[in-house]
């Protein structure tokens, strides 16, 4: 694709402008690193626009606060005190959603994974963030705790201006398919290949 420009100019009778500034859906999934941290580099992206940021975690265990919500909140207080940049919200949206999933039950973790998505859904027909990171919200996807017709449904008739970015492994084909952008993340090298576990400033 040639540097910021399009591979097609489609005949929708929307002007380049309006064509431009349309809300997306987009998707980061593969098997590697750094899916989140994309998404949080948009974010930080649209903060410094002035958008209304909605980040939403899935599956990270409520106890656990990554490197970036501490950067996050401290820019909604920025955002607060002075003007600078946009509103931020950070929602983890429920107890023991770590890898191991040890707390709770399966049918708990699947109650909780509908009621925060009910959240967002709420959230979005009232045009409430222009920007939403749902981070991992693929698992509850995969794992058929959320349904992904609902979900796609309500992302392709959501109103107004509001960008959608959702990360995590296996994304489901129809959401794929529903997204207007979607990159995957491929492992080239990693230093778990070498026994190195993750460390500070890199992982968290």
């Amino acid at each position: 694709m040639p540097q910021g420009q399009p591979a097609v100019v489609p005949h929708d009778g929307l002007t380049t402008r309006q064509r431009r500034n349309r809300p997306l859906v987009i998707v980061h999934t593969g098997e590697m690193k750094g899916k989140s941290t994309a998404a949080f580099g948009t974010a930080l992206r649209g903060w410094n626009q002035g958008w209304d940021i909605g980040v939403f975690q899935f599956v990270k265990s409520a106890k656990w606060r990554v490197g970036e919500e501490t950067a996050f909140r401290a820019l909604g207080r920025l955002h607060a005190e002075t003007g600078e940049g946009g509103p931020v919200e950070w929602h983890k949206m429920g107890e023991g959603w770590s890898w191991s999933r040890k707390k709770g039950t399966e049918q708990d973790h699947a109650a909780a994974a509908a009621e925060g998505w009910r959240e967002i859904a709420s959230r979005l027909a009232a045009e409430r963030h222009t920007l939403y990171v749902l981070d991992e919200f693929t698992y509850p996807l995969h794992w058929g705790w959320v349904d992904v017709d609902e979900v796609v449904e309500t992302l392709r008739t959501r109103p107004g201006h509001q960008h959608v970015i959702i990360t995590g492994r296996n994304a489901p084909p129809t959401l794929v398919e529903a997204a207007d952008l979607v990159l995957e993340t491929t492992k080239v090298k990693h230093p778990m290949d070498t026994g190195q576990k993750g460390q500070r400033g890199i992982e968290w």
